[in-house]
């Protein structure tokens, strides 16, 4: 279970190094729009709707190697008082009761949502106008990733709970 676990963790960790890179070009984008805006006082519609996107890419596409590094955000009010088995345990439930139902509504609404984009092949509503089918079909992908990450994080917890090798 243990190369299983290592096999899942290592999609998000491939996914989150190469897609974290797309923070490069928001940057510059964002620095770009502030020169134009603030010194040339000529803004522009094609940089925001690019910004946007990529952000939204961004966001989307490496939360599940923010749930491998543990960098979601957590209430610990009560896990805290508890042993590893105890926290291991709440956590299989909270995976149960609400990650994976998340995460497989996410799958599957945002494919019914990027499909109806692409069947229209959607557009911004901006002068600029660029396509938001490409961006759509992100959600499903998160959401496929997150439902990855999120079967090594159970699996981990599962040994945990049953004494196995693996620490959390």
């Amino acid at each position: 279970m243990e190369r299983f676990i290592k096999a899942l963790d290592a999609i998000s960790e491939w996914t989150g190094r190469i897609f974290s890179w797309t923070i490069v070009p928001i940057t510059l984008l964002v620095v770009l729009e502030v020169i134009l805006r603030r010194f040339f006082h000529r803004p522009t519609i094609w940089n925001f709707e690019v910004t946007k996107q990529l952000y939204g890419f961004h966001f989307m596409i490496v939360a599940a190697y923010t749930l491998l590094h543990g960098g979601h955000v957590a209430v610990d009010i009560f896990a805290k008082r508890l042993g590893k088995r105890g926290q291991a345990l709440l956590d299989i439930l909270g995976y149960i009761l609400f990650f994976f139902p998340f995460c497989i509504i996410i799958l599957w609404q945002g494919f019914l949502f990027a499909k109806a984009s692409w069947i229209i092949k959607e557009r911004s509503w901006s002068v600029f106008a660029p396509p938001l089918y490409p961006i759509k079909t992100v959600i499903p992908m998160a959401g496929a990733l997150l439902i990855i990450q999120g079967v090594s994080e159970f699996l981990k917890r599962i040994l945990v709970v049953t004494g196995g090798r693996h620490e959390s």
